[in-house]
């Protein structure tokens, strides 16, 4: 052969190898490979209202940002639905406390669930089981399941994974919030960390006009309407005012007691006549059955409708349940008695309730979608 034609094969055998273009970098990383983005966690620390109980984070699952920002992006991201349509913010909107204004929501297939969309607002504080009744205990395990939900994403955790690992971004988030070294090692369980870490930001800003009433100095005072609101909510009248029994499912700082009651809401004769079982189905006992959880009353005039099914449209209509003391039920939670209420004294309730209104928990810029 001559020298020439030495050349030109040898220059062949070069292109063959390492392809046309000056492209090639022999110290790039393996695809997938994710070790050469730096992982450097900084801590995420969670603005809590002065009189809020401490906030619990999981030993295994220390708040970062850019956990929470991986969190709050895979939150807002209809990619872990079946047909890419549905987010969890669908059904969780920041203008509406993170529900969604409906009785009860559509999945990817426009199936009605059973339940309404509970708001999220201190979703974090809820230390006695998470969903209506209670099913899932942390945030981590609620996480997981509404993408495997037939009425809600119906997708799978193992399609979800592909679809992450094939993303142009996602690799890179997981690796920076998890220090995962190779793209293969996403998994369901760090996606759920992820969102629990979000949703542990959704917390109060401590600044209605219910918080700054009870803050010496902050010049708000409660109108003589929701001052007596007050006083019958927390039976604080010394006999003056009736006791509308709010409080014992609904007490302060949170306004919630992270507890289950049966609010007599469903008409039942029997104690497995229940529409839905709530708790009972739970933890197979009969005697909680129609039992659910008091969600928080913070932000309550943007959470319509109300109830575990949505079944009441207005606040006025909640007012007017417990004042008629609900339907009997053996299990029927006892403060949930007529109660006498005057036309006056309902109005006083609802302008009380009003001021838990949290316009700043709405409007947070963190909150809201990254796309």
């Amino acid at each position: 052969m001559l020298p020439w034609k030495r050349l030109l094969a040898g220059f062949s055998i070069l292109i063959l190898v390492f392809g046309l273009g000056c492209d090639f970098d022999p110290s790039e990383p393996e695809v997938g490979d994710l070790s050469q983005i730096p992982y450097s966690p900084e801590r995420f620390k969670v603005q809590v209202p002065a009189a809020f109980p401490e906030l619990e984070v999981p030993a295994n699952n220390p708040m970062t940002k850019a956990g929470v920002a991986l969190g709050r992006k895979l939150f807002f991201d209809p990619i872990l639905s079946r047909d890419s349509t549905q987010s969890c913010s669908s059904c969780h909107h920041p203008d509406k406390n993170f529900t969604d204004g409906l009785p009860t929501s559509k999945g990817v297939d426009l199936i009605n669930g059973r339940r309404s969309a509970m708001a999220l607002i201190d979703i974090a504080f809820q230390t006695k089981g998470l969903f209506w009744d209670g099913r899932a205990r942390l945030l981590e395990d609620q996480a997981l399941l509404p993408v495997e939900d037939p009425v809600e994403m119906h997708f799978t955790w193992p399609g979800v994974i592909e679809r992450l690992k094939r993303h142009p971004e996602y690799p890179a988030d997981f690796r920076k919030a998890f220090g995962i070294t190779h793209k293969d090692s996403i998994t369901k369980f760090l996606a759920a960390k992820a969102m629990a870490q979000f949703e542990r930001t959704l917390v109060s800003s401590g600044a209605t006009r219910y918080d700054l009433a009870l803050t010496p100095g902050s010049g708000v005072f409660f109108s003589e309407s929701e001052l007596r609101g007050y006083e019958m909510y927390f039976d604080l009248s010394g006999g003056r005012l009736p006791d509308a029994e709010c409080f014992h499912c609904h007490n302060a700082p949170l306004f919630s007691s992270l507890d289950y009651f049966n609010n007599g809401i469903q008409r039942v004769v029997h104690g497995n006549q229940f529409e839905d079982n709530g708790l009972g189905a739970i933890t197979g006992n009969a005697a909680q059955n129609g039992m659910f959880k008091a969600p928080s009353l913070r932000n309550i005039a943007q959470s319509a409708p109300y109830m575990h099914d949505g079944r009441i449209k207005t606040l006025e209509a909640v007012i007017e349940h417990y004042n008629s003391g609900g339907h009997p039920a053996d299990n029927k939670n006892p403060f949930v008695r007529k109660l006498g209420l005057t036309v006056q004294q309902k109005a006083d309730l609802l302008a009380f309730l009003h001021t838990l209104t949290d316009t700043s928990f709405a409007q947070k810029p963190d909150y809201q979608s990254p796309f």
